[in-house]
């Protein structure tokens, strides 16, 4: 990336220059720029262009006031903030006691305004910065010869990798601000128009020059926003509208989108007795919606249904809820029957599962049928094969006469259960859990230290009729998010930042990977937000901005959606990154783990699984742009699976050349408008 540096400027001429699309990363002299305190804070707190806070101690900026304006900026939200090597001790103490508190990446800065020392002393210059707290070093020379050049890029040589900024300053030293980012300094420098042609700045290129030649002519830049809606979460809706269609009667499911999952969950509750009307409430009539849903419930409990066959289309999901649920409502065995992926899709641990319950299954693949009854009752289960059948069996077990206690030992996909539950109690259902896990879990509340969970399902209970807000999916965001932390800015609507999708995770993913991600406020307002039970759920617009990426080390296991759009951001990090629950993978649409590094592998991004982690080596944007080592581009096979399909499409736009998929239609599962609104 290429960091734009201002300076002499007014409070609104800044703002105007971050409008600029191509000032990506901007350090804010606040040395030579004349702000008053309330425009400091305002400028660092709400911004999303990341922002490198610099106050230098001279020109008459004393060092009070420069620690007192720093202190404004990080407080207020700096991205970065820059601390001369030199510092007071105490202040340079406080200074990181300060960035570590306000989440700000310290950078470590040490100039020579004369020469370039040995690459011996630079060396150990460089492992001052980073004993004195930086997460980037940044050390600045000043070039007279192309061996001084040769002499600071050597520090990039080192075999340990850690975030580096050097280069030579001075005419001779021109080059080396673009040669640091090839060798993979996390940004470099640039001046504005006119401080390029001061005297007093040789060598340093105008940024819209460094722009120039480092992208060049390429055409991945992408900006999306505007309050873009994202399909409500089909984990949300299905659960729902299986709900509303066992409730006693009207409910209505605001915010509805139809994907093909989602339309197979209306089919089934039409099946099973109820009626399902939709209202079109798009400000411009748009036939993807977003959609309330009316649906007037059959009364499960209060009479049985009668089905012999019953068709769940292609949705795992669906299929898992259904096969408990007709074991406890049908009064005679029932053909569970589905189409495409799902058909060598192994129902993994469902026999096992159901036998516990007197229900058995003889087949690991639909067709099956389901012969009931449900017998209610404890039963230890293992959650290795995921949350699906849980999901069913917490569904199905409250309308069977007596209690019954699920004890789920290593579970896996936790937050789905929880949905559930959750979802169950909007429709009048009670069921009690309890978790037990490693201290990281009590103490952080992470899922992934959970090592058994309890649900205690009270019998003969009875669905009642609700009200709900469908929330966006986080999941299909994921793609958007990505594409902006990578390739310029995106915003997405409709999600809920204290959701319980697991694959909210991306978020902290991509905070992590180092974009930055913001909560946008909404107008509640605006056209086509209702109040009500409709605006019950808080719903929000997500941001995020392109900045300065590196490795990450992330577990998905709870998280299996959000694998392949993970693993085509770990392709544009700079280092090593690591994903955890490969397992997960290969049960999906596709052998998700298989069609994950094929797709890696054709691109020519380095990966490799070790048991249950996938490792791949990136490289930024600007790193492979400098380098020639875009993607390759080429024919991909989606294997039917819509998360690749939407992984392939993100990781187009960072290609050599066009990315032909063999079948993009593959989408519409759970995002029938994703081409369209990828390319708004």
């Amino acid at each position: 990336m290429i960091a734009t540096v201002i300076q002499g400027k007014t409070y609104e001429e800044i703002l105007a220059l971050l409008d600029d699309p191509w000032i990506e990363l901007a350090e804010i002299r606040l040395d030579l720029c004349e702000l008053s305190d309330d425009e400091i804070e305002d400028l660092f707190a709400n911004t999303d262009t990341p922002l490198i806070a610099t106050c230098r101690a001279d020109r008459g900026i004393t060092p009070a006031e420069a620690e007192r304006r720093m202190t404004l900026a990080i407080q207020a939200g700096a991205r970065f903030a820059d601390l001369e090597l030199e510092a007071d001790a105490g202040w340079s103490k406080r200074f990181r006691d300060l960035c570590h508190e306000c989440g700000t990446e310290i950078i470590r800065s040490w100039h020579d305004f004369s020469a370039t020392p040995s690459p011996e002393y630079l060396q150990q210059v460089l492992a001052r910065c980073y004993r004195y707290g930086a997460d980037i070093a940044k050390i600045v020379t000043t070039a007279t010869c192309p061996e001084d050049c040769t002499k600071v890029l050597s520090l990039y040589e080192s075999e340990e990798r850690k975030p580096l900024v050097a280069f030579a300053m001075g005419e001779a030293g021109r080059t080396s601000r673009l040669e640091c980012l090839r060798l993979g300094a996390p940004f470099s420098y640039a001046a504005l128009e006119e401080a390029a042609a001061s005297p007093q700045a040789p060598g340093q290129y105008p940024y819209t020059e460094m722009h120039r030649l480092v992208y060049g002519g390429f055409r991945g830049f992408w900006r999306v926003g505007g309050d873009l809606p994202m399909p409500c979460s089909k984990s949300f809706a299905q659960r729902a509208i299986i709900c509303a269609a066992l409730a006693e009667g009207r409910s209505h499911l605001h915010g509805y989108t139809p994907c093909e999952d989602s339309e197979s969950a209306i089919a089934v509750a039409k099946a099973l007795g109820a009626t399902v009307r939709r209202e079109n409430t798009s400000d411009n009539g748009n036939e993807s919606g977003p959609y309330t849903l009316t649906i007037d419930g059959m009364s499960a409990g209060r009479k049985a249904t009668t089905l012999s066959t019953l068709h769940t289309g292609e949705s795992g999901l669906l299929t898992r809820l259904c096969i408990p649920l007709m074991a406890a409502i049908n009064d005679r065995p029932v053909a569970i029957s589905g189409e495409k992926t799902l058909l060598r899709r192994p129902l993994k641990g469902v026999q096992n599962v159901m036998a516990a319950f007197g229900v058995p299954i003889r087949s690991e693949r639909v067709p099956i049928t389901v012969a009931p009854p449900l017998i209610p009752g404890n039963a230890d289960i293992s959650g290795q094969d995921g949350s699906q059948i849980i999901s069913g069996l917490l569904t199905a077990l409250p309308l069977c006469s007596k209690n019954s206690t699920l004890y789920i030992s290593e579970p896996k996909s936790i937050p789905y259960m929880f949905i559930t539950e959750d979802i169950l109690r909007k429709f009048g259902v009670r069921v009690k859990s309890e978790m037990e896990g490693d201290e990281r879990m009590l103490e952080e509340q992470d899922w992934s230290g959970c090592s058994q969970i309890s649900f205690s399902i009270k019998g003969g209970q009875g669905y009642k009729a609700a009200d709900m807000e469908l929330e966006g999916d986080w999941s299909a965001a994921a793609n958007f998010l990505v594409a902006g932390a990578i390739f310029g800015k995106a915003e997405v609507g409709g999600l809920n930042t204290d959701s319980l999708q697991a694959d909210l995770a991306i978020a902290d993913i991509l905070v992590q990977a180092g974009a930055v991600v913001s909560e946008v406020p909404v107008d509640e307002d605006a056209p086509g937000r209702d109040g009500g039970a409709a605006s019950a759920t808080a719903l929000c617009n997500v941001c995020v901005s392109k900045a300065p990426l590196e490795g990450f080390e992330a577990d998905l296991a709870n998280s299996p959606d959000i694998f392949p759009i993970c693993s085509v951001l770990a392709a544009f990090c700079d280092g090593e990154t690591v994903l955890h629950g490969v397992d997960r993978l290969h049960g999906k649409e596709s052998d998700r783990a298989s069609a994950i590094m094929e797709m890696l592998s054709a691109f020519g991004v380095a990966a490799r699984i070790d048991g249950d982690d996938l490792f791949i080596t990136g490289e930024t944007l600007a790193s492979r742009l400098l380098n020639g080592h875009l993607l390759k581009g080429g024919s991909f096979a989606t294997h039917g699976d819509h998360r690749i399909a939407m992984a392939l499409k993100v990781a187009s736009m960072g290609a050599d050349s066009p990315v032909e998929m063999d079948d993009a239609a593959c989408v519409a599962k759970s995002f029938p408008e994703f081409w369209e609104l990828f390319d708004y």
